[in-house]
């Protein structure tokens, strides 16, 4: 039995107690479908040799001896994880292809007696769709963009709105990472293709009669790149602009990446990438605060001096004043910061 997938999230997965992906770690690693365990038919090592000797002996060989290097790992997996699992278990199972690792998996769990099934084209076929969703769109969602300079707390406040019921696309969540050159976190990123795995499955949950708000970016987030979909929709999209001042935003800054900024070694390569565009009294300048742990007036400068700049260039490029301005006195009440996008928002989509 095989399953042709229709959508990134096809509700037909859902009838199904696991899916299992048959390929190695490392392909598991870099991407897979959502939910599937990683159960190889070969791993790594073994992958790579049988490769070679079917480009470098025969495909013959390569076939005889990668058969049984499978075979023996599909007896490993059912008489070790899979062997609590009754009669009526329903597994899926894909590999690359959907071809020669998937098959013999499913023929083996079939004969066992379970009601297992394969992805119809493997994991291709699943990233086919990915790639459609995320690259040629469009978000079928009207997109709104929060926007403001470096430390209004954007993400906080659209965490807030998606609590309050607001279609939100987390876009820094989803790649994990605050978006700036202090930005990395704790697991460092997804992958490339994981990431736009991520965002497709976000896009499928959208209503398109509701607006989705998303964060303004720019077409990077950290090492990863947003997709054209999602590029083109914040480009041309209205904005709801949060304008709080630097003294407040500086403070903000300050309390959320202290563990950054206290920590040395993580500091001076950051430093060290941001000599090349400052004059050299001002990169001292900013080593004198590390020193003196003033991180409030560290933010202050990084904030002037370096985001504040760049960030208004960017949205000159971008922002056509169809959008919201939304003053923020200051950034210690997040709730009245949300309410108040929350009004900006009626008023746009009215």
């Amino acid at each position: 039995m095989n399953l042709r997938l229709s959508r990134v999230a096809d509700p037909a997965l859902s009838g199904f107690d696991q899916i299992i992906d048959a390929r190695s770690p490392a392909e598991f690693a870099e991407d897979h479908l959502p939910g599937a365990i990683n159960l190889p038919v070969l791993d790594d090592e073994e992958r790579a040799r049988v490769g070679t000797i079917y480009k470098q002996v025969s495909p013959f060989d390569a076939r005889k001896i990668g058969g049984a290097l499978v075979i023996s790992a599909i007896a490993r997996h059912i008489a070790g994880p899979l062997s609590g699992q009754d009669g009526a278990w329903k597994p899926l199972v894909y590999c690359w292809r959907g071809g020669q690792r998937s098959g013999a998996f499913n023929t083996l769990l079939r004969e066992v007696g379970w009601r297992a099934a394969r992805v119809e084209g493997g994991y291709k076929a699943w990233r086919r769709l990915v790639v459609d969703l995320v690259q040629n769109g469009p978000v079928s969602s009207p997109v709104i963009v929060l926007d403001g300079n470096t430390g209004s707390a954007k993400t906080e406040i659209l965490l807030r709105l998606a609590e309050r019921g607001h279609q939100v696309i987390d876009l820094e969540g989803l790649a994990n990472h605050r978006g700036s050159i202090f930005g990395g976190m704790p697991g460092g990123q997804p992958s490339q293709k994981m990431f736009e795995g991520r965002l497709a499955l976000a896009f499928e949950a959208l209503d398109p009669a509701r607006p989705v708000l998303v964060e303004a970016e720019s077409s990077r987030i950290g090492n990863l790149n947003l997709p054209k979909a999602m590029w083109q929709a914040i480009c041309a999209a209205p904005r709801i602009r949060l304008e709080v001042p630097v003294a407040a935003r500086a403070a903000f800054t300050a309390d959320r990446y202290e563990e950054v900024l206290s920590d040395d070694a993580r500091m001076e390569p950051i430093l060290t990438q941001l000599a090349p565009l400052h004059p050299a009294a001002r990169i001292e300048s900013w080593r004198a605060l590390i020193e003196a742990r003033d991180w409030r007036l560290l933010s202050e400068g990084l904030l002037s001096d370096h985001y504040d700049p760049r960030y208004n260039s960017h949205r000159a490029r971008h922002d056509d004043g169809r959008g919201q301005i939304v003053p923020v006195a200051d950034l210690r009440d997040l709730e009245a910061a949300a309410g108040a996008v929350e009004a900006a928002l009626a008023r746009m989509t009215g």
